[in-house]
């Protein structure tokens, strides 16, 4: 099981740290050196991006095998090429006002994000937008979980008060758009129109993708001569209880493209502070796209492992850990615009979510074991 699901990711490491060898001896670097770095990037993408492997298992386990193949193949071209390395340059290109010719240039030049001039500079400059949209998006996510209906409650009193709060009608967006305003308006105040107008961005594309998703949803069940109110009733059920754009089991057609569209959001919002990081271990963009890369590999195979396995249903609670993990993620980003938190912590705080949710699984299942007996046999049949 292990080499059938990580196979891919074992082949994209070897790949990679033969590239890594040949780059760092064609740039002077030593064949080591990147090796050990590409090592060290890859392990870093690895440990601040687990929690976003168990929500996209909850997305993934309801497309098909098709698309679950799309996820493993464009989707990891689109992560490491698009996400860890054309996206960057497209990005100061814009900030910074310079061609992409321009911008490629400046980033085989590398150059500290403390040294005015230097791609990595310049990359750093654009992180009030990043972080403004990525922070917005996933704290959209996590609004949608906890004001949402949940099967388990993980932080019992607390969880159950935000779903009765979550009846009210469009709360989760309410509650965004203060945060969004309080950002912008009293601590990001150097970047106030910056961060509006990204953080905006952010949310409305979040509404976009889950909307169309419900609505393709929606379209799919009522081709297969099922009746329209129950489809919106599972539709909307899964919006409430699940944390992607649609509540289908197995997703095909335009449903399951919106959900690879929002996997695909999803993982942008979670890179980019992996490639701001990355600059504090190297600063040669070639190297970081090869570390990186590496590291979102292995997310992709986590992800599948995870469904697969039906690590979430065996764990009740330990999807309910990885989105207040990713509530933690929205917060920090949205603070990393006038603060700098190193990703040691970030990494931290997310494991620890993810920890202690799996600790009470694993107390409940042993608390009730008949009902751990049932979720498992319920996965493996729908397998």
């Amino acid at each position: 099981m292990i080499l059938k699901t990580y196979r891919w990711s074992f082949v994209v490491t070897a790949v990679g740290l033969v590239l890594a060898a040949l780059y760092g001896l064609s740039a002077h670097l030593g064949i080591f050196q990147a090796i050990a770095l590409v090592l060290i990037l890859s392990v870093l993408e690895i440990s601040l991006s687990f929690d976003n492997a168990v929500v996209n298992a909850t997305i993934l386990e309801r497309m098909s095998d098709f698309w679950r193949k799309i996820f493993l193949s464009v989707g990891i071209i689109i992560a490491v090429f698009g996400m860890r390395l054309i996206f960057p340059i497209v990005l100061v290109s814009v900030t910074a006002g310079l061609g992409p010719v321009e911008v490629v240039q400046l980033a085989l030049k590398g150059g500290n994000p403390e040294d005015p001039g230097t791609y990595g500079y310049e990359l750093n400059q654009a992180h009030p937008t990043i972080a403004a949209f990525g922070g917005m998006f996933l704290l959209m996510l996590f609004l949608n979980f906890i004001f949402g209906e949940k099967e388990h409650h993980w932080l019992g009193p607390v969880e159950r008060v935000l779903e009765k709060v979550g009846k009210l009608e469009y709360v989760q967006v309410v509650v965004a758009g203060i945060v969004l305003l309080v950002v912008a308006e009293t601590f990001a105040t150097d970047h106030g129109r910056t961060v509006l107008a990204s953080g905006l961005a952010g949310v409305v594309t979040y509404l976009l993708v889950n909307g169309l998703g419900e609505l393709f949803n929606v379209e799919e069940h009522l081709d297969h001569g099922e009746h329209p109110e129950g489809a919106e009733a599972e539709a909307a059920a899964g919006s409430e209880g699940r944390k992607g754009p649609t509540g289908a089991a197995k997703a095909t057609g335009k449903a399951a493209f919106f959900l690879f569209l929002y996997l695909e959001v999803l993982d942008a919002s979670f890179s980019f502070d992996g490639v701001i990081g990355a600059f504090a271990i190297t600063s040669d963009p070639v190297i970081i796209a090869i570390g990186l890369g590496v590291g979102a590999m292995y997310i992709r195979s986590m992800t599948v492992h995870l469904v697969e396995e039906g690590t979430l249903a065996q764990y009740p609670y330990l999807e309910n850990g990885a989105l207040w993990a990713i509530g933690a993620l929205a917060t920090i980003l949205l603070l990393s615009i006038e603060i700098h938190i190193p990703e040691v912590v970030t990494g931290l705080i997310g494991l620890a979510f993810i920890v202690a949710s799996l600790i009470s699984s694993i107390r409940y299942n042993r608390a009730h074991p008949e009902a751990a007996h049932v979720e498992t046999e319920a996965t493996a049949q729908a397998g």
